[in-house]
């Protein structure tokens, strides 16, 4: 298992996934809401069989997903996760998703934050040019937050019987923007 480094933004912390956020990540998964802006129905195992997954996900790491927990930088409370997925690195892609878990935290940054910081991490210590994602149709508030970390539309897409628009981000697109003050903070290992 390979040690992911602590990377910090202006207002968060993307830290390596730990047990201790089973409790959280259960909360969340079966929560009826966070499931729908997730395009997926709400979990429906128990907490024990959950936990045995998490601790399997933890100690066996599949190459090509790289998860992280969200914590605030202020409190260090966990409040959400990031991770990027379907590494492919002979096209030099990969897919980003997230979750802000804890509502207190919603529509104040954070989201944009983490992806920001994800974002540098990978465009500036991975092989990877371009990251895309796929967002509901619906969920505004995503695609503006996404918006603001550079991802742009680039289609409308059906998977599993909704629509999702798929945005995109290339690495010098990123880069530019950086540079011009729209990027993450610089991600410190801790």
């Amino acid at each position: 298992m390979t040690q992911e480094k602590v990377l910090q933004g202006k207002k968060i912390l993307l830290r390596p996934k730990l047990m201790g956020d089973a409790q959280d990540d259960y909360r969340w998964r079966v929560d009826e809401e966070l499931s729908r802006l997730d395009a997926a129905p709400p979990l429906r195992m128990g907490y024990q069989e959950f936990l045995s997954m998490a601790e399997s996900e933890i100690r066996y790491p599949i190459s090509w997903t790289r998860r992280f927990a969200i914590e605030d930088l202020a409190s260090h409370k966990h409040i959400g996760n990031c991770m990027y997925y379907d590494i492919d690195y002979a096209r030099k892609q990969t897919e980003l998703g997230i979750l802000i878990g804890e509502r207190d935290f919603w529509s104040h940054g954070y989201g944009t934050d983490a992806v920001k910081t994800m974002l540098r991490h990978i465009f500036m210590e991975t092989p990877i040019t371009k990251v895309y994602l796929h967002t509901l149709e619906w969920n505004v508030r995503a695609q503006k937050s996404f918006a603001k970390c550079g991802f742009v539309f680039v289609k409308k897409v059906r998977r599993d019987g909704q629509w999702f628009h798929y945005m995109e981000l290339l690495k010098g697109d990123f880069l530019h923007l950086d540079q011009a003050g729209g990027g993450a903070s610089e991600p410190s290992a801790e």
